[in-house]
Formats: structure tokens, C-alpha cells, sequence
């Protein structure tokens, strides 16, 4: 498993690379712009070959984009639905430029319409973005368990990726914070089995590429999306390590969104924690298959 968290681009693509270093990180992900504005940050192919020669000189092995949170692929607003697209097709463009594992997408809200019509629209957006780009993922992320966002567990995320076209280049990525919020117990390493079960069965391991690795401050099946702390939430430790040791996880960059760093930012800390938190996973897991 990779361990990181996402960091900041400011002052360039490249020194996302040099931030997640002094974080400790094994992998890093990065928003492709002002997650705030509409307007796509112009890099080029320099920025890119910089980026590049950053990241193979680091000790990080995987980086993944955050698409920022504006998008709404299921809206029937014209104009929302032209700048999502602007915004999104840029960010598979730069996963594309610096090699990334994949772009992470909210696949959209309803905003009140019904929710068929929604998938519908959301669907169709995801093929015409994958087909305005060549190489780059794009992984639909689960989302807490609200009536309006799309994602809110597993036949959900299934349903988009079809309508989406059932590309090779879609997956998924899995927020643990989110999973728990939409009622999906992941505390216990036999019930968080339980899910990865269902994961597999109706969309394919093969298509999960990254995890977010997030506590909830919202209880099990409390249906809101709001981050705490690894360790300090709902989860706690226990099930935060639990969560990082699950097998069939291994591999996987594992992302740290929220910590105890400036405005909430990941910091050296927490992915130390993250770390710690996984040996100790695995150790209860390999006492558990020696009993």
C-alpha cells in the first residue's frame, strides 16, 4: 500500500512532488487547479517534463488528480454543464501530461431532479469526457450517502461506470470516511470483508485504483459527508487500521485528504499515523490467523 496525502501545487506542478516528500509520502494527489474557480490553470509541456523529472527523482510512486468539486456531470444546467466539462477534460489532459493513476471524480448531484434522468446525464458527461481524452482513468468516487450526490454505494457506482460506457479507463476510488457515513460497517475486518465482497461481485477490484483515507466526524449510516482526523472520528484507530490492512487493498496509493496540518491539510504526522496504523492492522490480522 502507498501511503500519502493530498497536497498543494501552488508555485507549480512540480513542487507538489517536493511538499509530499517532506510529508513522508509514497504517493500524493493534487488538484489541477483552483479548486474554488472555474478557470483551468494553463500548464504546458514544460510544466509537465518538470513534474516528470521531480517525480522520478522522488521516492513517490503514484499521483493522482482530484477534479475539483464545481463539476456536476448530472446537471441539466447548460452552462454548469459546459464549464464541467472544460474542467474535467482538463484535468484527465494533466493526469495524461504527468503520468497520474487516474483523475477522482464526485460524478455529480441531482440538485432535486429525479434521480434516473440524473444518472442519465451523468453517464453520458463521463463517455464524452473519456473520449475527449487519450490515456489518463477517471475514478468515480463514493460519496456519503446523501439524496443528491451520485455514488452513494456500491449499485450506484456500478450503474455509472455502464451508462458511462463501461470503459477500461473507469474506476473507482473508495473513501473510507464516506463508506461508513452511508451505512456500510467497515470497523471489523469480517464485515469490511463483507463489503470488498460486494465491490468485487458488481464492479471488479480491477477497477479500484486508489483509496481516500479519511475518519468520519458523522456516525454509521448518519448520511452526511464531513471529515475528521484518522483516528479522532467515528472510525477511531481501530478502525482506521483496519481499513488500511485489508488484503486486497495492497498496493493501492492510500490518500489522506483531512489533518492536523494548516486549515485542516494533511501533515508529517498523519502519515505517520496512517503508516503505524496499518502495521498494526496487519499485525491483528496475522494473530487472528494464528489462533
Amino acid at each position: 500500500m502507498l501511503i500519502g496525502a493530498h497536497v498543494s501545487t501552488a508555485g507549480g506542478l512540480a513542487n507538489a512532488v517536493a511538499r509530499g516528500t517532506e510529508l513522508g509520502c509514497e504517493a500524493i494527489q493534487i488538484f489541477n487547479q483552483s479548486p474554488r474557480m472555474w478557470r483551468p490553470t494553463d500548464y504546458g509541456a514544460d510544466d509537465f517534463a518538470e513534474f516528470r523529472e521531480a517525480f522520478a527523482d522522488s521516492d513517490l510512486e503514484a499521483v493522482a488528480i482530484h477534479a475539483i468539486y464545481l463539476i456536476n456531470c448530472a446537471t441539466k444546467d447548460r452552462d454548469i454543464r459546459r464549464k464541467s466539462m472544460i474542467s474535467l477534460t482538463q484535468a484527465l489532459r494533466v493526469g495524461e501530461g504527468i503520468g497520474s493513476i487516474g483523475v477522482v471524480l464526485h460524478a455529480g448531484a441531482r440538485k432535486g431532479e429525479p434521480h434516473d434522468p440524473s444518472m442519465k446525464r451523468a453517464g453520458k458527461a463521463i463517455a464524452e469526457a473519456l473520449a475527449r481524452s487519450c490515456s489518463c482513468p477517471l475514478l468515480l468516487e463514493n460519496t456519503a450517502g446523501t439524496q443528491g450526490p451520485l455514488g452513494r454505494n456500491i449499485d450506484e457506482l456500478a450503474a455509472l461506470i455502464e451508462l458511462g460506457g463501461g470503459d477500461g479507463r473507469l474506476g473507482i476510488c473508495v473513501d473510507c470516511c464516506h463508506l461508513l457515513a452511508s451505512g456500510f460497517e467497515i470497523r471489523d475486518p469480517e464485515q469490511l470483508g463483507v463489503v470488498v465482497d460486494e465491490l468485487d461481485a458488481k464492479v471488479g477490484l480491477d477497477r479500484l485504483r486508489c483509496l481516500h483515507v479519511n475518519d468520519s466526524a458523522i456516525p454509521l449510516g448518519g448520511n452526511r459527508d464531513k471529515h475528521a482526523v484518522i483516528g479522532k472520528g467515528e472510525l477511531a484507530n481501530k478502525g482506521v487500521s483496519t481499513f488500511l490492512s485489508e488484503p486486497r487493498f495492497d498496493g493501492l496509493p492510500a490518500l489522506i485528504e483531512t489533518g492536523v496540518g494548516q486549515g485542516g491539510a494533511p501533515a508529517r504526522e498523519d502519515v505517520r499515523k496512517a503508516k503505524r496504523l496499518r502495521r498494526e492492522g496487519l499485525k491483528r490480522r496475522a494473530r487472528g490467523r494464528g489462533r
